[in-house]
């Protein structure tokens, strides 16, 4: 598949113009549109490392990335997008996010076009018509002076699926939290996925394992175990998307054996992690 995004030059965002998005004068939110009365529209990213700091938009966002991955950190959570699947921020929803050589289409909606009581961001995974009509809409950018009855049809009807595709979300995330000691052991762990174990990181942060079982799941919800196989698990599919690895290199990097590898990403995702490379590859395509 080819996707037209360097292309794009009305619509492509670099890095420099993400960082300074305009805050509205009432209420601290980016104002993606400028003002105007448009009720949805894209907006183009394609760039280097990126991240933006805490925002919130005020309309919800739709954000698919075709190469690269992306992380949503919010108070509630911290969400990975790896390539071909789809995040959900709803509109006033504070975040940070950490792009990483990404591609990408945001679609963003007035709120009333697609109402969100869950208020939480989500990672969906896209199905094939709403990746078509995501770059079909690049036509028409958030930051158009004026809208028209072609575009306001096609976002209605986008919207229209993607209120039903938000029931189907994909569970990509893990919890965060503001403890500094805990967020040392998340810290520690992610950046050594492949040979951490609790002793390791117990003795790097300076507490003992019985204090880490009790204090990790009180400040999360899960063991540090838990954690640990699920930060596998999601830089996993992260590799699986990039070009040129072997089912072995990514199973090695993230702290599996190949046949623990297999049964485990399969067991989590409903699909063998070489489906899933396929799927991958043919979307990419």
């Amino acid at each position: 598949m080819h996707i037209p995004l360097v292309h794009s030059a009305p619509v492509t965002v670099d890095a420099n113009m993400a960082k300074n998005l305009p805050l509205t004068a009432t209420d601290g939110l980016v104002d993606m549109r400028g003002h105007t009365a448009v009720v949805a529209g894209t907006y183009v990213f394609d760039g280097p490392n990126l991240v933006t700091g805490w925002h919130a938009h005020d309309l919800h966002q739709l954000e698919y990335a075709f190469a690269g991955t992306i992380e949503v950190e919010t108070e509630a959570a911290h969400y990975l997008l790896p390539a071909h699947q789809a995040a959900w921020i709803p509109a006033g929803l504070c975040h940070n996010s950490i792009l990483k050589g990404v591609r990408t289409i945001s679609v963003f909606f007035v709120p009333d076009l697609v109402p969100d009581e869950g208020a939480r961001a989500r990672i969906l995974a896209a199905a094939p018509v709403i990746r078509e009509m995501i770059l079909y809409g690049v036509r028409w950018p958030i930051s158009r002076p004026r809208s028209d009855r072609a575009a306001d049809s096609f976002f209605t009807a986008l919207a229209a699926l993607v209120l039903e595709w938000l029931e189907h979300e994909t569970p990509l995330c893990l919890p965060t939290t503001q403890d500094p000691l805990i967020r040392a052991v998340m810290e520690h762990t992610n950046a050594n996925l492949a040979t951490v174990t609790a002793g390791e990181v117990c003795g790097t942060v300076g507490v003992s394992e019985r204090s880490l079982r009790r204090a990790f799941p009180a400040a999360t919800g899960m063991t540090w175990h838990q954690y640990l196989f699920e930060s596998r698990l999601l830089r996993a599919m992260t590799l699986l998307a990039e070009p040129g690895r072997t089912l072995l290199d990514v199973a090695n990097e993230v702290g599996f054996t190949g046949s623990s590898f297999a049964r485990a990403f399969a067991r989590h995702t409903g699909e063998t992690p070489s489906a899933y490379r396929r799927r991958v590859a043919g979307d990419r395509r």
